[in-house]
């Protein structure tokens, strides 16, 4: 009989999308699922990614057994390099994601002395006090597993990202038969993907998007670029196949779609027929009919091969009226304004745009509802934790697992950070560990509390104030009237009675002609308590007030 209970503990990926982590606990050991980043929104100036709170984790570190990846996107395995800094622990994950975090921890200068582990699909591994199973799930990339995970007090199913495709790209559908073996044998917990809740039915086949990129490589009159995920390597060997069939040549443009298209190629998960594949220095010399383009920028990311060519700016590729642009995918929720803007600026220059409003260019990577219900119908499980999705996605998918006969009690929406702690027969949250985002920045990473990302809040919104102050070095006086210069906040000379009152109230405040002898610190403090009141009260707005005391 097990004499402890077992923790789930959510570090991401539980109340939004992306930045997927989850940390399962059993007296002693501890095992991690992913370590995924989320991307910012445009009000997130300057962050490159945000990634998990692994507080908890470091606390902890002495019972860390490893980290298992369900699968190599971005959003699963982005903050491996940022956790592999301060975590020495082991990860498991199948050939092509091994690939890929190999890649990744590359570029980051730290592949030497990693410990990666490649488990194929159908493989097991054994972490302390648990055993980890690798089924094959369905996704938009090949090698995605679902984990069967036994421990103490029973099987836990982790779906990781899934669909139930019948006919997927590379041929290999999810594992009916192990899911259906373990919904026999008894499952204790079922954590399965909550992304695509909201919809209806079942979601589309990769081979609905096959056809239309087909028919759009057939009756097109000029190049034809399609614009995708770089991990979104099933579509990627679709637009292969289709520009084969219609004899187009086919050229990976943008870093990341050139350095994944590569492993894929090398590893064997992208097949191309000889001589379709060409460098992009080589498209010019071809008939325009016979190009075809696959292209990153998808979600307006400014650097973005896309990007770049909608805004004229990239230094080998422009768009031409007759080129037909294939947008495959779909905005991230935040991401809509930026993509429409590139959508436009393609159509000002004469492109042909086709997304998935006008034509099935993209299926996504998700289960939908029916698919969910099967997930649940064939694991049977006793308890049903929600994951991957915003808090309506937990709260829906909860009640659509309550209608397929699991008791309320037993069904628990999660958020980041909560402790939830099942035994055998009940399952409670206990309590709350630190979880949040974490915001990287170059070679920085800051918490919410950062005053880097308050400051720079505080600059977007109301701007700065730069007041210049001319000080005696042996008698603290100030010499002069200061300069007073407005970056953000008004524009000086349409605002000279403004610009010219904050100087005489700063010359009355300090009063400059007498010798008082205070030090630059007092100055700076008294400088922004005094003009902080008085901009607001002229103009509601609290800019960022910066003296600068120059001692002569």
């Amino acid at each position: 009989m097990a004499k402890h209970a077992l923790k789930i503990i959510p570090l991401g990926g539980l109340g939004e999308i992306g930045k997927n982590m989850m940390a399962l606990e059993y007296a002693d050991d501890i095992i991690v699922i992913d370590a995924g980043v989320m991307f910012p929104e445009e009000a997130m100036l300057g962050i490159d990614l945000i990634i998990p709170d692994i507080t908890y984790l470091l606390e902890n570190r002495s019972k860390i057994r490893g980290i298992v990846i369900t699968h190599g996107h971005e959003d699963h395995i982005g903050a491996l390099p940022y956790v592999l800094k301060q975590l020495d622990v082991p990860i498991y994950a199948t050939p092509l994601a091994h690939g890929l975090i190999s890649v990744k921890l590359k570029e980051h200068k730290m592949k030497r002395g990693a410990k990666l582990n490649v488990v194929e699909p159908g493989g097991r591994v054994s972490l302390g006090a648990f055993n980890v199973e690798l089924f094959r799930v369905c996704h938009s990339i090949p090698d995605a597993v679902g984990l069967a995970i036994g421990t103490p007090l029973g099987t836990i199913v982790h779906t990781g990202d899934f669909k139930m495709d019948h006919t997927p790209v590379d041929g290999k559908p999810s594992d009916f038969t192990r899911l259906a073996k373990l919904g026999s044998e008894g499952v204790l917990l079922l954590l399965s993907d909550s992304t695509y809740v909201e919809l209806q039915g079942y979601t589309p086949s990769e081979q609905v998007v096959g056809d239309t990129l087909e028919r759009i490589m057939a009756k097109a009159p000029a190049r034809v670029i399609v614009c995708t995920f770089a991990s979104l390597i099933s579509r990627v060997q679709q637009v292969i196949n289709a520009a084969a069939k219609h004899d187009r040549r086919v050229c990976m443009v943008g870093r990341s779609m050139v350095d994944t298209a590569q492993i894929a190629l090398k590893m064997g998960y992208l097949q191309a027929p000889p001589g379709v594949l060409v460098r992009l220095d080589e498209i010019r010399h071809l008939p325009q009919r016979q190009v075809a383009i696959v292209a990153t920028g998808t979600q307006g990311e400014p650097t973005s091969a896309l990007v770049r060519m909608a805004n004229h700016d990239h230094p080998q590729l422009h768009i031409v009226p007759g080129d037909t642009v294939v947008m495959s995918a779909t905005a991230i929720p935040g991401n809509e304004k930026v993509v429409n803007r590139t959508i436009n600026n393609l159509f000002r220059q004469g492109a042909s745009v086709l997304y998935d409003r006008l034509e099935q260019v993209h299926v996504h990577g998700h289960a939908s509802q029916e698919e969910l219900k099967m997930m649940i119908n064939l694991t049977k499980p006793r308890f049903f934790v929600p994951i991957h999705g915003e808090y309506r996605h937990l709260a829906l998918h909860a009640q659509l697992a309550q209608v397929m006969g699991i008791p309320k009690s037993n069904t628990f929406v999660l958020e980041d950070g909560d402790v939830l702690e099942l035994t055998p027969e009940k399952g409670k949250v206990s309590g709350k560990v630190a979880s949040g985002p974490i915001y990287v920045d170059g070679l920085g990473a800051w918490d919410m509390t950062s005053v880097v990302l308050r400051d720079r809040k505080m600059l977007s919104k109301d701007g700065i104030v730069v007041v210049i102050l001319a000080i005696d070095k042996r008698t603290g006086k100030v010499m002069t009237t200061p300069d007073v210069i407005s970056f953000g906040f008004v524009d000086s000379k349409e605002s000279p009675e403004l610009m010219e009152a904050t100087r005489n109230l700063l010359t009355d405040t300090l009063d400059h002609g007498r010798d008082h002898g205070a030090d630059p610190g007092f100055i700076n403090i008294k400088v922004k308590e005094v003009l902080s009141k008085f901009l607001f009260q002229q103009t509601k707005r609290r800019p960022m007030i910066l003296p600068v005391a120059l001692e002569l």
